[in-house]
């Protein structure tokens, strides 16, 4: 943000010049551009300045720590020192955003030093007490917390607080017993919470801090007995039931228990079960810890009431229980059972009740889901078209077609699918976000803009997708412009992503005062830790990682200038030549018709009702294009590093990008440490060996060191490499096949040795392909009923692809294992599987068709129905279906 002063000078002393400063500082946050006289001041040692825009954080690190110190030297005796009519106002505003400024900086010390300032000042202001306390308690210092909030209730009446106060009084307390747990004084604590039991409003808040005190003391029983009157008033609460298993001592951080304590538990929760019959928490909970017979039982009784409910989300409420072994299979048997018995008798296993028809199409729903799970894509389609060829209506089963055919590889028809389902129901925003996912994972990225526009306001669309932070949908756009190569606007996307968390940031700006003005406190608290942690945040890594991608892409092939273009245009034959030309023509005309119609858009909504005209903010660069003239990608790149080392020090992703870019910048030291937080974080995984193996190949193949810098680091890596298990006394090529014989039978790791090998002997390349060929796809150990289960996935199999192709160059070998993957992947219009829409004659290849010519044509299972379901008239497309 900016604030627009225009030019303006002052006669003044230098140590009043922080006023204006801070005066700019304050109209900045006021979210307005202002223009304001300030007039002149006289004083002794004029001086003329003159003040321009600044970004707002250069104004809080230049000034913060000081401008409070001249206030307070001037403050008695303002009107005398200058004839400053707004003195007084600045005055004010000075001590008020000091304070927000250094909590805003994270300054924490001078947060508390300024806070104490203004509670020497106005000591009987209660937000000065309070905003010194948090102060404390941010700066580490939770004891010194507890005594400003004790010094600050012996200052209130007996009768403290009035009706109207209550609330905030409450919250005050429960703060400062929060801080007393958090400094381990939990006796006091919780003599202090029931002391001051009738002055806290919150009463769950109550509860569940006196719970809460109780079991860190050792105190179960009665824990116990609360977390049970907290569970009838909450049975669904899955933190009341861990409580309560904590109290009972059967609680477990991993999960597993032994067959004692099973027992002990699935007593525990059956007679939990009869007190609340009404919850699911209560019956979703065992299945967790329950195996064998005792896991069917309980997960049979569970699915029956939601399937003949028809709840959508059960998959996803079970699918935690896929993670864990045996149960998958056992889950398969359950449904499967429940099909049969549906499809013979229309009834449940052992039931005389005769269930709804639905029963059986959400049967085969789940069913479906179940087989995209484990990977059996035919058969999840098989199900899946013939729950739509029984109730046809049901917009969910589109969507899970499309999420089936995403997974099985056929990009283009999930988001025919996906198209479909939006078209049944128009108004679903939720329904039309998964069409735009699986557009643009697609690469249709021009249809997916489009059809996201169609929930924003009229008018200036791709703003408002901007300015309502949508950053899945930016992510999405973003990777697929860098799959088509396009990184100019891929950079633009991930770095808008960027910009939305430095706003999030700086929002926090405004709670600094309403937090303590509404005492808020303990929210207050967990904002600002949220907020040091908000750079870890899984898109904001996504963005930064992406970001660094393409900087590193731009920097392995930068863009030709002019003066390349033109000399490559001289070389080639006139008919080429021509059809160059007649591209760019094309490409410019399209520009600019895009153009022209974003003017459209916004003079058509730059209208108000009094009918006068808005500023559109117009976009300097829409390509990005100047993003990509940066003098030094890899300078830029090392910026988002940096901040991903900060924040996700735990992702393998992290280090891997950080291996990547200090090799090309020659860092070699910084390369090392890559490759040794890549070893400590999975030293088994492939990525993990390449980095090894690439390194110290690189370091081998280096000249001998001449200058002492350069001597230095050759010593310490000679000394860091005998730490290192995997080299220990073993040569590179060693190394390699012990890895190789670990993990022979994984396809990627494999690829990993192969790769390897062809960089340590170029030579030896036809015996890196074969041994990747060599690779067979091994059934998984199963107990399901139905088809086999293979350990292969398909994007390891779109890597080694790659791999063969463009690493170790054998178009050949690619091919074979495209024709290979082809079988495994029918589906997959990567490897031009016979079953996907790349196959002419299939018969997702006819639906994409029609859904490209215009056709809304309605799918029913794998057939075409003419409706007119895009156009949202569901009564006139389904009147000829049977429900």
């Amino acid at each position: 943000m900016y604030i627009t002063l225009g030019e303006v000078h002052l006669h003044l002393s230098p140590k009043l010049l922080p006023f204006c400063y801070l005066f700019k500082f304050r109209l900045n946050f006021s979210r307005n551009i202002c223009f304001i006289n300030l007039g002149r001041i006289k004083s002794k040692g004029e001086r003329k300045i003159s003040l321009h825009s600044l970004p707002i954080r250069i104004w809080i690190q230049m000034f913060c720590n000081d401008i409070l110190l001249y206030c307070f030297s001037y403050c008695t005796d303002t009107e005398s020192f200058c004839e400053f009519s707004y003195s007084v106002f600045v005055l004010t505003h000075v001590c008020a955003l000091t304070p927000h400024c250094q909590a805003q900086m994270r300054d924490l010390a001078g947060f508390v030093e300024t806070r104490q300032q203004l509670l020497t000042l106005k000591s009987n202001h209660r937000m000065n007490w309070i905003g010194f306390a948090v102060a404390h308690h941010l700066n580490s210092n939770a004891s010194k917390a507890i005594e400003i909030l004790e010094a600050y209730e012996g200052t209130l009446e007996d009768d403290y607080p009035p009706e109207n106060e209550r609330c905030e009084h409450g919250e005050m307390l429960l703060y400062k017993i929060t801080l007393l747990e958090e400094c381990g004084f939990f006796e006091s604590a919780l003599e202090e919470l029931r002391r001051k039991e009738l002055k806290i409003v919150d009463k769950l808040a109550y509860k569940e801090q006196e719970v809460s005190l109780l079991v860190k003391l050792g105190h179960l029983e009665e824990g116990e007995k609360l977390y049970r009157a907290l569970l009838s008033m909450n049975p669904d609460n899955y933190r009341y039931y861990e409580g309560l298993q904590k109290c009972v001592g059967l609680y477990s951080e991993n999960g597993h228990f032994s067959p004692d304590e099973i027992d002990r538990l699935d007593a525990l929760y059956k007679t939990l079960g009869q007190q609340y019959k009404w919850s699911s928490a209560v019956k979703r909970i065992p299945l967790d810890f329950l195996q064998g017979d005792k896991f069917q039982d309980a997960a049979d009784s569970y699915i029956r009431p939601l399937l003949s409910k028809g709840v959508p989300s059960l998959f996803s409420d079970l699918s935690s229980l896929y993670n864990q072994p045996g149960k998958a299979d056992i889950l398969e048997q359950i449904i499967l059972e429940l099909e049969n018995s549906l499809r013979k008798t229309g009834q449940y296993p052992g039931r005389a009740e005769k269930e709804p028809p639905s029963t059986l199409m959400w049967t085969l729903f789940l069913l479906a889901q179940h087989y995209d799970r484990r990977g059996q894509y035919e058969i999840a389609l098989s199900k899946i078209n013939e729950a739509i060829d029984h109730t046809p209506t049901v917009i969910d089963l589109y969507s899970i077609k499309s999420r089936i055919l995403k997974h099985a590889g056929d990009l283009v028809a999930a988001a025919a699918f996906a198209d479909e389902a939006r078209c049944m129901d128009l108004a679903d925003r939720y329904v039309n976000s998964e069409c735009v996912k699986r557009m643009l994972q697609a690469d249709q990225v021009a249809l997916a803009e489009k059809t996201a526009v169609l929930f924003t306001k009229d008018g200036d669309q791709h703003n408002n997708l901007h300015d309502m932070q949508c950053m899945w949908y930016e992510l999405a756009s973003a990777e697929s412009y860098f799959r088509q190569g396009d990184l100019g606007l891929a950079l633009k996307k991930f770095l808008a992503v960027e910009k939305h968390y430095a706003d999030i940031t700086e929002d926090q700006f405004d709670f600094h005062s309403y937090c303590l003005r509404k005492m808020t406190l303990r929210t207050y608290v967990e904002m600002l830790k949220f907020q040091d942690q908000l750079h870890s945040h899984a898109y904001f890594h996504k963005a930064a990682a992406g970001a660094i991608r393409c900087y590193i892409k731009l920097h392995d092939s930068p863009p030709k200038s002019t003066a390349e273009e033109d000399d490559d245009m001289s070389k080639l034959p006139p008919s080429q030549k021509k059809k160059m030309r007649q591209k760019q023509r094309k490409a410019e005309a399209r520009a600019k018709k895009e153009a022209e119609e974003k003017n459209e858009d916004y003079s058509a909504s730059g209208i108000s009702k009094s009918g006068k005209r808005h500023a559109k903010p117009v976009d300097p660069d829409p390509r990005g294009e100047k993003l990509l003239q940066v003098e030094d990608p890899l300078l830029e790149a090392t910026k988002y590093l940096k901040l991903l080392q900060k924040n996700s020090p735990n992702s393998l992703e992290t280090h891997l990008l950080s291996f990547e870019l200090y090799m090309r910048k020659q860092k070699i030291l910084l390369a090392f440490q890559a490759v040794k937080q890549l070893l400590r974080l999975d030293a088994e995984h492939p990525d993990s060996h390449r980095c090894l193996i690439k390194f110290f190949h690189k370091v081998g193949s280096m000249t001998a060191p001449v200058t002492d810098c350069e001597k230095l680091i050759w010593s310490v890596l000679e000394a860091e490499r005998q730490t290192i298990s995997q080299l220990h006394g073993k040569s590179l090529f060693e190394t390699n096949n012990s890895f190789l014989e670990k993990h022979e039978d994984s396809l990627m790791h494999r690829a990993a040795f192969g790769e390897m090998l062809y960089i340590l002997d170029p030579s030896r390349r036809l015996e890196a392909v074969k041994l990747i060929e060599g690779s067979t796809n091994n059934l998984v150990p199963r107990n399901g009923a139905l088809g086999p289960i293979r350990e292969w996935k398909f994007k390891d199999c779109i890597v080694v692809h790659k791999l063969l192709g463009t690493v170790l160059v054998d178009q050949d070998a690619a091919l074979r294992w495209k024709m290979r993957c082809a079988e495994f992947f029918p589906y997959s219009t990567y490897f031009e599987g016979s079953c996907s829409s790349a196959s002419p004659n299939s018969v997702l290849s006819q639906i994409c068709k029609n859904t490209e010519n215009g056709n809304s044509n309605h799918l029913v299972g794998d057939h075409i129905v003419e409706s007119v379901a895009s156009n949202g008239k569901l009564e006139e497309a389904f009147k000829d279906l049977a429900f």
